[in-house]
């Protein structure tokens, strides 16, 4: 109970960001969601269906991951962070210990959509009759053009304002994408974990054992100790394979493998690219 509580402020919502409304977007005045953007077509991805009563949809987040690779070297922040909002569904309908987890997953998301949307604003100097800022525009009117409309050009732009800090913590879009590019690894390995067979004894692994093997690997090092010790209670409580087979809608583990590896294989691609505009400019271990 104790490493429950300490969890649970640990993860409690940053003091700079607010709380309020839908923790999908940013505390702003916003229009619905722009329509998805097309498919980047460089593979056949299998036959993947929709998964009715659930938020979570295979499809829709290959489409993101895929579009967000539509810049050859770089990586789409808009369909980026769409496919965070997927893996959030994906983590929140793992029960309530998991979000523990994509409560700070969300923060970030958010957080990275402000800046964006903070800079777009003060770039066109607009203000509505009342006489407010701008920033009555729908969540990705930043991430289509200027300063934060891919990973590249965020990077670049908070540079050269003197904005990402490699001593000390600041609230930087590049600061808080490297935690959501560790999220993304962490994620990829469970999945790695998932798609396998089972071992010489005919055993798989439990979705929790998969789990505690990929955040020792991708979260861990980042982590204190107290939330390291507290985050067993998360993976304990995991629900067995069969509820993540439902989550990509199938019911077999060999139907699922397609389908895992399609989705693996999406991730690994926009994870490789992330990693290696960031270490071009030392960001891996920014504080």
């Amino acid at each position: 109970m104790l490493a429950l509580l300490l969890l649970r402020a640990l993860l409690a919502p940053q003091s700079g960001l607010r709380e309020c409304g839908s923790a999908w977007q940013p505390c702003l005045e916003v229009h619905p969601q722009t329509p998805a953007p097309p498919l980047v077509h460089d593979e056949a991805p299998p036959l993947i269906k929709e998964c009715p009563g659930q938020s979570f949809q295979a499809w829709r987040l290959l489409r993101y991951l895929k579009s967000s690779r539509a810049d050859a070297d770089d990586i789409l922040l808009e369909p980026y962070l769409q496919s965070w909002d997927q893996l959030l569904n994906f983590m929140e309908s793992l029960g309530t210990m998991v979000g523990f987890f994509s409560q700070k997953v969300k923060e970030k998301v958010v957080l990275i959509r402000e800046l964006s949307l903070k800079r777009a604003a003060e770039a066109h100097g607009k203000r509505s009759p009342s006489g407010r800022s701008g920033l009555q525009t729908p969540a990705s009117f930043g991430l289509r053009s200027g300063a934060y409309r891919s990973v590249r050009s965020m990077v670049e732009a908070e540079l050269k304002d003197g904005l990402v800090n490699f001593s000390w913590r600041t609230d930087s879009g590049c600061r808080t994408l490297l935690r959501l590019h560790r999220s993304l690894l962490w994620l990829k390995l469970m999945l790695e974990g998932l798609a396998e067979g089972p071992d010489a004894h005919g055993r798989y692994k439990t979705p929790g054992e998969l789990s505690r093997t990929a955040y020792r690997v991708a979260l861990a090092p980042h982590h204190p100790w107290v939330l390291r010790q507290a985050a067993e209670f998360v993976f304990l409580a995991l629900p067995d394979r069969g509820f993540f087979l439902q989550l990509v809608c199938v019911e077999r583990q060999r139907d699922a493998a397609p389908v895992l590896h399609a989705i693996i294989h999406a991730l690994e691609l926009v994870h490789a690219q992330t990693q290696r505009i960031l270490a071009e400019h030392g960001m891996l271990e920014l504080p």
